[in-house]
């Protein structure tokens, strides 16, 4: 089973425009472990979806708790524990209307996507217009 989905590039410039990330726990390629770091303020995450995923949510939950943005990029799992341990506690869950095509496939994906978004201290006017 395939672990790393590659974020289309338009679906990840549209979120960046929203959000202004600083930072990536799961690029390619990684030189770290996004796992045993402290994230930056503003945290974009597409992390691997197998059975890793669990850990990645439950530190971004870690994150958020910290005060931080952090968005994830997920398959839409509803019945899993972490989806309703963690994700529910979002302030914002998207689900993504069909299936994204991820930017190495030729095909859409296998499952539904969605975008998890937890706002951290900052209000919805502060991550609208950062500069307030």
């Amino acid at each position: 089973m395939r672990l790393d989905w590659k974020t289309p590039k338009a679906f990840y410039e549209k979120l960046n425009e929203e959000f202004h990330f600083d930072f990536d726990p799961c690029p390619p390629n990684p030189t770290f472990d996004g796992l045993a770091i402290d994230w930056g303020g503003r945290s974009f995450v597409n992390p691997p979806y197998g059975r890793e995923l669990k850990k990645w949510i439950r530190k971004g939950f870690e994150e958020w708790k910290k005060g931080k943005l952090v968005v994830f990029l997920i398959p839409s799992r509803t019945d899993t524990s972490f989806w309703h341990d963690y994700i529910m506690q979002a302030d914002e869950i998207r689900f993504i209307r069909g299936r994204l095509k991820f930017d190495d496939c030729k095909n859409s994906a296998p499952f539904p996507s969605c975008v998890v978004v937890f706002r951290g201290g900052q209000s919805v006017e502060q991550i609208q217009h950062p500069e307030i």
